[in-house]
């Protein structure tokens, strides 16, 4: 398998469905706007995107395959089978072929089991049709640090490599970090993707974000973090970039791949340039020191898991 080395990655789940990306966002991207977003990705070499099936209620997929049928060029798609429901037979391969419809391909890069239900029964088709070459990579999403594990040793006895871990990752959220995922996954070439690196906007200037059904929740939060505003302004600063991107070339300076929304050109050219940043020790120190003592909290690393029915 070709070798994909992620810096960062675009982000789909506000695409399309005007209503989710004002719930969301605190507004919303007109369809052209998206395409022209994918134009600017592809110029600054920014070339996976990060799907599924609920994506904007339903129409990000079919939006991304269209403009990348438009466009040309080459693109890398990062699709998901969410288990909804305890596993059945062939559910993986059905769903599989409504990813491929709709994104107008005959294959998936990577595809990722987005959540540790029945996962023998649930990996075990998605190494099928790996061997069948309809998937060229293999990734997990929401799963633990034993749950990795299971996984490796499975997909190690099918001769295939894991290729990823997606779990949620941030400044303000930094568990996996902390309980030796992270650690694990460099030990073991795994690439780990952070999804949720801005929070939903917590991680941005707050006198630019836009107001939202989202963040009137975060009000509460965003009182706590005025020393964590300053730190990562003086960063943003120093390194003439803004509040926004200091979070996101935080995670690529831990070895976190930034996942991030883009629906408008300029936040494509600021996550690719953030990617680049390098910060220095103490800069993501004194970042650490200042979200710890903030206090504030965010739903956490293991906000899925309630939708994880428990084993027989």
């Amino acid at each position: 398998m070709d070798d994909i080395n992620a810096k960062a990655v675009i982000g789909t789940n506000s695409w399309g469905s005007k209503a989710y990306g004002k719930i969301l966002r605190g507004s919303s991207a007109e369809d052209s706007v998206i395409r022209e977003a994918m134009e600017e990705a592809d110029r600054n070499g920014l070339r996976i995107y990060d799907l599924a099936q609920d994506y904007g209620l339903g129409k990000a997929q079919k939006m991304f395959g269209e403009f990348a049928e438009e466009i040309g060029g080459e693109y890398i798609v990062s699709a998901k089978y969410t288990p909804l429901s305890r596993y059945r037979k062939n559910c993986v391969r059905r769903s599989l072929e409504k990813d491929l419809a709709d994104l107008r391909r005959s294959y998936i890069d990577i595809y990722w089991l987005h959540l540790p239900t029945d996962t023998e029964q649930h990996l075990s088709e998605i190494i099928e049709l790996c061997k069948e070459g309809r998937i060229r990579h293999i990734g997990i999403s929401n799963f633990d640090l034993d749950e990795c594990k299971l996984s490796k040793r499975m997909l190690d006895k099918a001769g295939i490599p894991l290729y990823g871990v997606q779990n949620h990752y941030s400044l303000l959220s930094r568990e996996w970090e902390k309980n030796g995922l992270l650690d694990w996954c460099r030990e073991n070439g795994v690439s780990f993707w952070g999804w949720a690196v801005l929070e939903e906007g917590l991680l941005t200037d707050p006198k630019t974000r836009k107001p939202s059904p989202i963040s009137f929740f975060m009000n509460r939060q965003i009182k706590k973090m005025h020393e964590l505003y300053r730190v990562m302004t003086a960063v943003s600063k120093r390194h003439d970039i803004s509040v926004a991107q200091v979070a996101e070339a935080y995670c690529a300076n831990k070895g976190v791949v930034p996942m991030c929304g883009c629906r408008r050109p300029h936040q494509v050219r600021e996550l690719a340039e953030a990617a680049e940043v390098k910060l220095t020790p103490a800069e993501i120190r004194r970042l650490e020191e200042a979200a710890d003592n903030s206090g504030a909290r965010v739903l956490g690393h293991d906000m899925f898991r309630f939708a994880v029915p428990k084993k027989r």
